[in-house]
């Protein structure tokens, strides 16, 4: 197992999410992933467009609505 941050190969199971899937963690950075995640990572230009949203003081809702990522990522 691969970590998807800087790519070394050792990682220690690290508990489950609720669903069941194992979660593991880097021993070099500390990173914490899951080996086939059904959502992929935000994009750059998503979090540049998150980051205006909040300067326009829009509600969390509605950036959710417009990004499409849920309001708790």
């Amino acid at each position: 197992m691969r970590c998807p941050q800087c790519g070394e190969d050792k990682t220690v199971k690290n508990g489950s999410l609720s669903n069941g899937k194992p979660k593991h963690q880097c021993k070099v950075c500390g990173c914490q992933f899951v080996e086939n995640p059904k959502k992929g990572r935000i994009s750059e230009e998503t979090k540049e467009l998150i980051d205006k949203l909040l300067l326009e003081r829009l509600s969390l809702a509605a950036i959710a609505r417009i990004t499409g990522v849920s309001e708790r990522s």
